[in-house]
């Protein structure tokens, strides 16, 4: 098929139609080639297509790349993901099925498991994951005999509160009653049968005891084990570096100060283990250098 494309030829100087470049041309003499567009469709077998409009053309669409097409699914399945996460937690948190029903408590011994359900009482019927620690211990503040509290939310209904009480370490006399009080000296119950309770009275001399005294005296007693706690009788001080404990034996205990209280106590049980010598009875068991430990 003979091309379309006709040649023609410029020159920098005048030259008449048809003139062609002698073999001597300059070199600003140009040959270009056009083709008109409704010469397309000359050949034979080819129909005439119309020319181009001025300024238009085809847009052309390219496929989205995977990796750009892979992040908008996944940031999309996540989105969805958290909004479904979202309306579950709301529905837990908001659902009467997980009302509070049950209030079930363990590690009372000075209190009744009953008078903790009774405090707590005002938790009932609000939704398990709004009950927090923070309000258990707030309910439970005015009950002393509390130290701590631990919370476990059993669903859909129940709550499990485990207590840890104050230790009471001695007696306290007051006019025909005796308070149970602990190292801090809270007053955790009353018994008016000094007898009935294994705790030492602490002695005041007949009045009330300054407040270190009585610090000095419950730091000792809360260093002992209940085992030696429960052999004593009473326990007083001449100052706070003099602590004097007695046994139900009628045996004297010299303490001296509360510095060093786990390893005299440590001490003082070791030797209350010794079998004793009917012929040398100890009398005075004196740790108040509990390295060097004297018994009389």
């Amino acid at each position: 098929m003979a091309s379309t494309r006709r040649p023609t030829y410029r020159a920098g100087s005048k030259a008449g139609t048809g003139s062609r470049p002698s073999s001597g041309g300059t070199g600003t003499d140009v040959i270009s080639a056009s083709k008109n567009a409704g010469d397309t469709g000359s050949g034979p077998g080819r129909n005439p297509q119309p020319a181009p409009e001025h300024g238009s053309g085809q847009v052309l669409s390219f496929p989205e790349p995977k990796g750009k097409r892979r992040r908008r699914i996944l940031l999309g399945t996540i989105g969805v993901v958290a909004v479904l996460m979202a309306a579950i937690v709301a529905a837990a948190v908001y659902s009467p099925v997980l009302a509070l029903r049950t209030v079930t408590v363990q590690g009372t011994k000075l209190l009744g498991a009953d008078r903790v359900q009774s405090a707590l009482a005002p938790l009932k019927g609000r939704p398990l994951p709004q009950v927090s620690e923070t309000d258990v211990t707030a309910l439970l503040k005015p009950l002393v005999q509390i130290k701590d509290v631990r919370v476990r939310a059993l669903p859909p209904s129940t709550l499990h509160v485990d207590v840890t009480e104050r230790i009471p370490v001695a007696l306290v006399k007051q006019g025909q009653t005796y308070q149970l009080v602990d190292v801090e000296g809270v007053q955790l119950s009353t018994t008016k049968d000094a007898a009935s309770v294994s705790l030492p009275v602490i002695d005041g001399g007949g009045g009330t005891l300054p407040k270190d005294l009585f610090q000095a005296i419950t730091a000792v007693l809360g260093a002992l084990p209940a085992d030696v706690l429960a052999r004593l009788s009473n326990a007083s001080a001449g100052s706070a570096d003099a602590v004097e404990l007695k046994l139900v034996d009628g045996q004297t205990i010299l303490w001296g100060n509360a510095g060093e209280k786990v390893l005299k106590a440590r001490v003082l049980a070791a030797l209350l283990k010794v079998p004793a010598d009917p012929k040398n009875p100890v009398k005075v068991y004196d740790v108040s250098v509990p390295r060097h430990p004297v018994t009389r």
